[in-house]
């Protein structure tokens, strides 16, 4: 694994006391993920896979494209290849006039993923027989009655492990729950079947859910598939990888501190952090069940803006999650026209006060301000508000039970704490579990920002922020599991807001000779000084520059909407 320097003074960040890992423990479910990882091996057939001596045993030392690979190699048909670059919404056209037909389409992604996950580790669990079957009696129902089932009839999705899927286990990345198969599926898995997809594929995610790199002890670490150094970003980081390198048509991850945007970004497709109670998260595996302080959302990872619409549209409009989760709003998915450059105001942080962004962000965003403004769109700078404030209550929020949760989940197996397990759980008070009183306290400090940043949109008369996902690109694994990022507070400070953002590919990547290092710069705090250690630009060659793009509560549309008018305006070359 390559060596970027990890920060020599980490443990002095630690503030938790109790370390629930027990070795001798840990050993008797070794057999477990053993069973685990031969079942996945078996669920993946023989005559997908590319023969072992095309898969270089460097992927760890050396950077390596899947993405390229996957272009030019010959174990893919050309067949495969082109279904597999189209959109959701044009394999939906396809599959409903009956040019493709539901086998077809799952037959070349299923192809395709088996290859991508050789290279980049993304995959938890396949079950490509039964989405077979699955194909076979959609193909049945269309051609019997000429009509679909639903808008996502034979489309193949993936989804994030940790939601539930009813005889399947359901692991979240703690392998005590290794023994845990729910009985009944999650409500999203409920509405993606109802609505017609085929699911033939769950994605890996990190230890605790709480990184955003995707490592556990069960499946190991994801790869990115534009470098297979860099991180694939988390907690959604399999589903990153596998939408990234086009082994699903569209994903579905979710997000509590940048967990769908982070893999988005890093690995170079479109990502949406909705408002909360849009998606259902009902039934799924999580530490977080009864907080509401910062709430969790579910959403999906595409190839289009005009992909994440027809998804929500479809989930939303067609899928009534409220019909099983009480939780999830009556709320339709409005149709809203893509506006018109003049009519848009946009700010853009360029730095948010704390953390500096490394070279190609700040390179992008400068891109991105230049692309704006000669389409028509205004431009203003945006001005840090309340960060600091925003970051300090969101920590602790995140561990405002002591951590309890967490290590109640990992303690029945005694698996050994990965080193971003240590540092999420080191967060605000870490170990200290906060009072009903001191929760309040944050609750009524997080409406305040709230409110701050309602009237920054509304006086401003801003429509959208445009912001680093992260300080940099994807950034670089290293030894002893250890990958950034560390920094969360360009993500996280929108999930503390309930902002709809949705991440968007600029076009740009990273290129060493114009993305050097400013060697005057000196750091502000520690977090900022490790997150600058770890930029090393000829590591960071070809990542993909993905920005967030955020609006105001609940206008989720508009911000979907402005991304198809983002991805038209950096596609034109002039």
């Amino acid at each position: 694994m390559v060596d970027i320097g990890a920060p020599v003074n980490i443990e002095s960040f630690y503030k938790f006391t109790d370390d629930v890992s027990n070795p001798e423990l840990f050993e008797s479910w070794k057999p477990k993920i053993k069973a685990y990882l031969e079942d996945l091996d078996k669920e993946s057939p023989a005559q997908y896979k590319i023969p072992e001596k095309e898969v270089p045993e460097d992927l760890d030392e050396k950077s390596f494209s899947t993405i390229e690979y996957l272009k030019d190699t010959m174990y893919l048909t050309d067949s495969d290849k082109k279904i597999t670059e189209m959109s959701v919404v044009d394999l939906a056209k396809n599959i409903t006039s009956r040019k493709l037909s539901s086998v077809e389409v799952m037959n070349s992604f299923a192809h395709r993923a088996i290859i991508l996950n050789q290279f980049t580790n993304f995959a938890s669990q396949f079950f490509i027989k039964e989405a077979m079957n699955t194909a076979k009696l959609l193909d049945e129902y269309i051609n019997n009655t000429g009509n679909v089932i639903g808008p996502l009839h034979g489309i193949p999705i993936s989804v994030k492990e940790q939601i539930g899927m009813a005889g399947k286990i359901t692991h979240g990345g703690w392998v005590a729950w290794l023994d845990y198969i729910p009985e009944e599926d999650a409500t999203t898995i409920k509405v993606l079947k109802k609505l017609g997809a085929v699911l033939y594929v769950r994605t890996n995610e990190p230890q605790t859910l709480m990184h955003l790199d995707s490592n556990n002890n069960i499946i190991g670490r994801t790869r990115n598939p534009y470098n297979s150094l860099l991180s694939s970003g988390g907690s959604s980081g399999g589903e990153g990888a596998c939408v990234g390198g086009r082994g699903s048509a569209i994903g579905v991850g979710s997000d509590i501190g940048g967990s769908i945007r982070a893999p988005a970004a890093f690995c170079g497709c479109f990502g949406l952090r909705p408002s909360t109670r849009r998606i259902s998260t009902a039934g799924g595996v999580s530490s977080g069940r009864g907080q509401e302080s910062v709430v969790a959302v579910e959403g999906p990872l595409a190839h289009t803006a005009k992909d994440i619409d027809y998804f929500m549209k479809s989930y939303i409009n067609a899928g009534k999650p409220w019909e099983d989760d009480p939780w999830c709003m009556p709320m339709p998915w409005r149709e809203v026209a893509k506006p018109e450059p003049r009519d848009v105001t946009v700010a853009i942080m360029y730095d948010n006060g704390m953390v500096k962004p490394h070279a190609p962000i700040s390179r992008g965003l400068k891109t991105v301000e230049g692309k704006l403004k000669s389409s028509g769109v205004k431009v203003i700078k945006f001005e840090p508000l309340m960060i600091e404030e925003a970051y300090d209550v969101c920590h602790q929020l995140y561990t405002c039970d002591g951590n309890n949760a967490q290590k109640e989940m990992l303690k029945p197996s005694g698996e050994p704490l990965l080193p971003l397990t240590k540092w999420a759980m080191s967060m605000g008070n870490g170990d200290k579990c906060l009072s009903i009183t001191e929760n309040r306290s944050l609750n009524a400090r997080r409406d305040t920002i709230r409110a701050a940043y309602n009237k920054y949109f509304i006086e401003k008369k801003v429509d959208f922020v445009i912001s680093p996902t992260y300080v940099g690109v994807a950034p670089c694994a290293i030894e002893n599991g250890i990958a950034g990022p560390y920094y969360w507070g360009y993500t996280s400070l929108w999930n503390l807001l309930d902002l709809p953002t949705l991440v968007a590919p600029t076009g740009l990547y990273q290129y060493p000779p114009s993305d050097l290092k400013d060697p005057s710069y000196k750091p502000r705090s520690p977090i900022d000084e490790i997150e600058q250690n770890k930029y090393i630009p000829e590591l960071f060659r070809d990542a993909p520059i993905c920005l967030q793009i955020t609006g105001r509560r609940y206008f989720d549309e508009e911000v979907v909407s402005f991304g198809e008018l983002f991805e038209e305006i950096m596609k034109n070359k002039s």
